[in-house]
């Protein structure tokens, strides 16, 4: 399974007219948050394979439609927040925001965070006994503490991400949030049996069919 990951900017080389062919071999996208609802419906729609998304600590809501209505979600898209999905047999879960840093929606507390990944529990235990495994892969909009991170309260990665990782060993943890301004910045890091991966603009990661369970 080949899976488009995205987050934070619009990127043109995914937002163009020659998308379904650049991207052909697509399988799913992840969006890990901070995207105008206008590209995730334009990738959505283009691609025609299934987006599961997060919200990151920059997210609007009420967007003005073309047609004078107000959205509050970008339509064809999943928002997976909290929430624990099989696609196809890929096990996938996800957490919005960022750590609390001003008044509004989408940040959390390193406690408050923590309580939200706990939610999670009876369902990656319910995995774990049907299909020998928790989770494959974790979205996230903020990264895990001291892993991709910043020193600024805004950038500050969340301690519970380690602590789910320790315990759950999901294959990806996928985050967006920090930005990347050079080539040569780290996106990728190994911690334990999980590989952290930066998402900043897009990436694309491939998984072995043969290793999922059955399909829901």
């Amino acid at each position: 399974m080949k899976i488009l990951t995205i987050s934070d900017v619009v990127v043109d080389l995914v937002q163009s007219p020659v998308i379904a062919q650049r991207f052909a071999d697509i399988d799913l996208v992840l969006s890990c948050g901070d995207l105008p609802f206008s590209y995730l419906e334009y990738v959505v729609t283009m691609l025609n394979k299934r987006l599961y998304y997060v919200y990151g600590n920059h997210a609007s809501h009420n967007i003005l439609a073309m047609d004078g209505s107000y959205k509050s979600e970008p339509e064809g898209c999943e928002n997976i927040h909290r929430r624990v999905v099989n696609h196809e047999g890929l096990l996938i879960a996800g957490l919005e925001g960022s750590m609390r840093y001003r008044p509004g929606e989408h940040q959390y507390s390193q406690s408050e965070m923590k309580l939200l990944t706990w939610s999670l529990a009876p369902r990656f235990w319910w995995n774990t006994w049907r299909y020998g495994r928790a989770i494959d892969i974790l979205i996230t909009h903020a990264p895990p503490a001291g892993i991709h991170d910043g020193n600024d309260l805004c950038h500050q990665g969340f301690d519970a991400f380690l602590s789910l990782m320790d315990r759950y060993k999901p294959r990806y943890l996928i985050h967006g949030h920090t930005h990347l301004y050079r080539s040569d910045a780290k996106r990728v890091t190994r911690y334990k049996d999980t590989i952290v991966l930066n998402t900043y603009g897009y990436q694309v990661i491939e998984i072995d069919d043969a290793t999922l369970g059955p399909r829901r």
